[in-house]
């Protein structure tokens, strides 16, 4: 598994913690618990942070690769530090006689090194997924700085060129490779993020709120998300202003959103951390919108279920595994009628869709549900339905199958090949800093 900007151990909700951490994260640790080795690549961004991690369980390593300065830097940065990247990858690989079967590639960046591990390990089949679009993201951009540069446009085209399979998150992720980037068809396969549902499951509504310290009488919106302007938090605010006016004031009702930093000084928030804060004292909703910060996930489930329901007022999203996680702990969501949340929302049955950007529909949506108690308990039952199948072994299931059909096609076998198991030698991983390799195994 590549992940080189994002560790998937990282806490989320931070500017570049989300969804994707969260996939790399339960996708490696369902395989590992089918008994496959899973290691798993990521870029340093702390020096006193363990070379290497156990912390997805047996049978899966994430390795802190020394690339570049260890600290949060820039995508350009890391694209430039991508050569020495994939030389301590290999390194390592040499090192621990690690053999892989197939490459499994994260964002764009992670495309890039897998090509060249690729060629370097004998021609391994590539399975990417991009989770995000940098075209989309240009379609939605509000600011110049918002916009993905020409340099990620021009790889994703290249990526979607060379890789053996595309796993897109939903149809319309699909779609939108093949219009936007000219892609084939043909090597892009559906599948959606999975949900672990051991974590994410209905808690009791008032248990869940005594853990989380909310009053018993309070009634809950929630927002969980990394906090940039794409994910339309501006369009909650102004929504719940409308919903306070309804109700009369904010008496009863709270909104929490989590992600961000919550606890830095206002002069060292980032800028659109910062301008919601404005927002929120322009509104006069201060009483009513508490800004949390980033959450344990473990904690994540008890907000899920303390909460009415969940709010995802994205303008784009690839897919939304936010929306899988709030309805597999029976809570409805209210999303923006875009992306992948089409797929993973079903309006009416799930939850509602509400047009993007337009606070007075994503007001009634929410009235809608908290003045409509039946219409909410079955949007709740349905949700915890619909979430069951979407379960990480059944999500596995079809991943092992992709990367068998993958494996097969560069090996030219039956394209019914089942994904090898294959034995790794045993040996501790502890402490392997390409520093302290012999000269021997350096420079692969």
């Amino acid at each position: 598994m590549l992940s080189v900007h994002t560790c998937p151990l990282a806490t989320l909700g931070g500017k570049e913690t989300g969804g994707m951490n969260v996939y790399v994260r339960d996708l490696s640790r369902e395989l590992a618990r089918r008994g496959h080795v899973v290691d798993v690549f990521t870029r340093s961004q702390d020096s006193c942070v363990p070379r290497v991690s156990h912390g997805l369980g047996d049978g899966a390593a994430v390795f802190h690769v020394s690339a570049g300065p260890e600290q949060p830097i820039s995508k350009e940065e890391i694209y430039a530090n991508l050569p020495v990247f994939v030389q301590r990858v290999g390194e390592i690989a040499d090192r621990f006689d690690r053999r892989y079967d197939v490459v499994h590639s994260h964002y764009w960046l992670s495309g890039l090194a897998a090509r060249d591990l690729s060629a370097g390990w004998g021609g391994l089949p590539i399975v990417h997924m991009f989770h995000t679009l940098g075209h989309m993201k240009n379609q939605v951009a509000q600011a110049p700085h918002e916009l993905a540069p020409p340099l990620r446009l021009h790889s994703e085209a290249e990526i979607m060129g060379f890789a053996d399979r595309i796993v897109a998150g939903s149809p319309l992720d699909k779609a939108q490779m093949v219009w936007l980037y000219g892609a084939d068809p043909h090597k892009i396969e559906v599948i959606p993020p999975g949900v672990d549902l051991e974590r994410f499951r209905p808690i009791d509504r008032l248990e869940a709120k005594a853990a989380i310290g909310v009053p018993p009488e309070k009634r809950m919106v929630l927002f969980v998300g990394r906090i940039e302007p794409l994910k339309g938090i501006d369009t909650l605010l102004r929504a719940m202003k409308l919903v306070a006016d309804e109700c009369g004031g904010c008496e009863g009702l709270t909104v929490a959103i989590i992600g961000g930093d919550a606890s830095v000084p206002r002069e060292q928030m980032t800028a659109e951390m910062a301008r919601l804060h404005r927002l929120r004292a322009e509104l006069g909703i201060e009483g009513l919108v508490t800004f949390l910060g980033k959450q344990d996930q473990d904690t994540l489930p008890f907000y899920y279920s303390a909460a009415e329901l969940v709010v995802m007022p994205s303008h784009y999203e690839s897919f939304g595994m936010v929306a899988l996680e709030a309805m597999a702990c029976g809570t409805p969501v209210v999303a923006s009628r875009v992306g992948g949340l089409r797929f993973s929302v079903v309006h009416g049955y799930t939850g509602l869709h509400v047009p993007v950007g337009d606070h007075e529909a994503l007001a009634a949506a929410i009235l809608r549900l908290l003045k409509n108690d039946a219409l909410r308990w079955q949007l709740s039952a349905n949700s915890v339905r619909v979430a069951q199948g979407f379960g990480w072994a059944a999500i596995a299931d079809q991943i092992l199958a992709l990367y068998g059909r993958a494996i097969a096609e560069r090996q030219g076998r039956p394209v019914g090949f089942a994904m090898p198991h294959r034995p790794v030698p045993a040996r501790g991983v502890e402490g392997y800093g390409a520093d302290r390799l012999p000269a021997s195994q350096r420079g692969r």
